[in-house]
């Protein structure tokens, strides 16, 4: 089968626009180059853990807001609590963070089943060093000496 001069012609009426006719057409819908070259915004790391220390008063502090979240429904032992509805879970989480300056890390949500596992993990102090960061403050013997360089 051989094709003559006039198939190619054919096609194009079977098939439809050139090639080049529908790169123009899909050049009048593309977005603009300014637009297309731009970079994404990139979001900034965390920053790192600041320390923590529990206040004096954690646990009466603690009871008050569970109270005041969990309202009647609150059993005798606050600490037994449960915290299986994410709205009440996330008021008292978000009073919590607000007052002491501390958030629960994602990570560790699904720990938090009652007030008493909120109760501990507040009770437990942060430090915001490393291990390098200990040992350049600790008095060291003589023939060790730890040099930062920048």
């Amino acid at each position: 089968m051989s094709l003559g001069k006039e198939t190619p012609q054919r096609l194009r009426m079977c098939f439809g626009a050139s090639r080049k006719e529908e790169r123009e057409v899909e050049a009048d819908g593309a977005v603009p180059e300014k637009e297309e070259r731009s970079k994404p915004n990139l979001m900034h790391p965390p920053p790192r853990r600041r320390s923590y220390v529990p206040p004096e008063n954690l646990q009466s502090c603690l009871e008050s807001h569970v109270r005041e979240v969990f309202g009647p429904s609150v059993p005798e032992d606050w600490q037994q609590a449960p915290l299986q509805d994410k709205r009440l879970k996330h008021r008292l989480l978000a009073r919590l963070a607000t007052e002491l300056g501390h958030t629960v890390p994602n990570s560790q949500l699904h720990r938090m089943r009652c007030a008493g596992d909120v109760l501990g993990f507040y009770r437990t102090p942060v430090k915001d060093s490393t291990k390098i960061d200990e040992l350049t403050a600790a008095e060291l013997p003589p023939n060790l000496k730890i040099i930062w360089q920048q």
